[in-house]
C-alpha cells in the first residue's frame, strides 16, 4: 500500500523530471539564439523573466502536469514583507567565455557570506568536494557578479528551495561559462525512501543547472528537507543563521509561476543579495 506521503513525493518527482525535459530542449534552443550575446544578454532577457529555463525547477507547465498538481496544490498565501529595502545599485552585466582558472587551494577552508536584506546567510564551502564549483564562486564573488541579485524564485511545494545567483532575475541568466557537476554523491544525500530520488536535507546548498555540467551562477537555498535527483552539485552548507534567514523568506510566501502556479514562483518577500564575498581561512 502506497501512502499518500509516498504518493505526493512520487507525484512532486514526476512533475520535475517532465518540467527537466522541457527546460533542457528550451535551454538548447536559448544557446542557439543567444550565441552572439554577451553584455547586452541582461537587456535581452529582461522580458523573459517568467521563463524560468534554468534552474533547480522550472517555472512553465503543461497540462500534462494538471493530474500530478492536483494532489498538491495548496492556496498560496501571502505574508508581511520580513525584508528590508536593497542597498542601492545594479547587477553585473559582466560575461566570459570560459570557466576562471583554478585558482583556490582544496585543501584549505572556505566560506561564503550572503549580505541579504532578509538578513545574513554564512555557508560553508567544500572546496575538497567542489573544487570548480567552489572557484568560480570564489571568482564571481571578486567580481561583484553577485551583489544587488534579486533571489527569483521560491517554491514551497514537494521541493522546498530559494533559487538565486541571476543577475537578470529571469532564470535564463548565468556568468557566460559552465562548470562540471560535482559531489553528486556527497553523503548528505540520502535515499528518498519514498522513491528513486535522494533527499537534499535542509541547509543544502547546491548548483541549479539545465542539464549535466551546465552549472553557471545560479544556485539554490534549500530550507526544507526536499527530494530531488541527485543532479545538482552540492557545494555547501548554511549556517543556523542564514537558515533561519531562508526560511523566513518562504514563510512570506510565493508568487504564481510562469502558469498560475501557487507555490512556485518570485518570492514575496524582498529578497536581494547586497553583497557576497569569499573569504579563505
Amino acid at each position: 500500500m502506497v501512502s499518500n506521503e509516498q504518493r505526493r513525493r512520487q507525484l512532486a518527482r514526476e512533475k520535475f523530471e517532465r518540467q527537466q525535459e522541457r527546460r533542457d530542449a528550451e535551454r538548447r534552443k536559448g544557446r542557439r539564439r543567444n550565441a552572439v550575446i554577451a553584455a547586452g544578454l541582461a537587456v535581452v532577457l529582461a522580458g523573459g523573466a517568467t521563463a524560468y529555463a534554468t534552474g533547480a525547477l522550472s517555472g512553465g507547465d503543461s497540462k500534462k502536469d494538471s493530474a500530478a498538481d492536483a494532489a498538491d496544490t495548496p492556496t498560496p498565501t501571502k505574508g508581511p514583507d520580513p525584508c528590508k529595502k536593497p542597498a542601492a545599485g545594479s547587477p553585473s552585466t559582466k560575461q566570459w567565455k570560459s570557466e576562471p582558472s583554478m585558482s583556490i587551494d582544496k585543501s584549505a577552508s572556505y566560506a561564503m557570506n550572503l549580505q541579504t536584506t532578509c538578513g545574513s546567510v554564512g555557508i560553508k564551502l567544500d572546496a575538497d568536494k567542489a573544487p570548480h564549483t567552489v572557484n568560480s564562486f570564489n571568482f564571481l564573488a571578486a567580481q561583484g557578479f553577485l551583489d544587488h541579485t534579486k533571489c527569483h524564485r521560491l517554491t514551497t511545494q514537494g521541493i522546498y528551495v530559494l533559487q538565486c545567483g541571476d543577475p537578470t532575475a529571469s532564470g535564463q541568466g548565468g556568468p557566460g561559462y559552465s562548470i562540471p557537476d560535482e559531489n553528486l554523491k556527497d553523503t548528505r544525500l540520502k535515499q528518498d525512501p519514498a522513491g528513486g530520488g535522494v533527499i537534499y536535507p535542509a541547509g543544502t546548498v547546491a548548483m541549479a543547472n539545465a542539464g549535466p555540467n551546465t552549472g553557471g551562477s545560479q544556485f539554490f537555498l534549500v530550507y526544507k528537507d526536499s527530494p530531488l535527483a541527485p543532479s545538482y552539485t552540492p557545494f555547501g552548507t548554511m549556517d543556523a543563521e542564514g537558515l533561519k534567514a531562508v526560511q523566513k523568506i518562504a514563510g512570506a510566501g510565493a508568487q504564481p509561476g510562469a502558469q498560475g502556479n501557487p507555490g512556485d514562483g518570485a518570492p514575496n518577500a524582498t529578497a536581494v543579495i547586497d553583497k557576497a564575498t569569499v573569504t579563505k581561512s
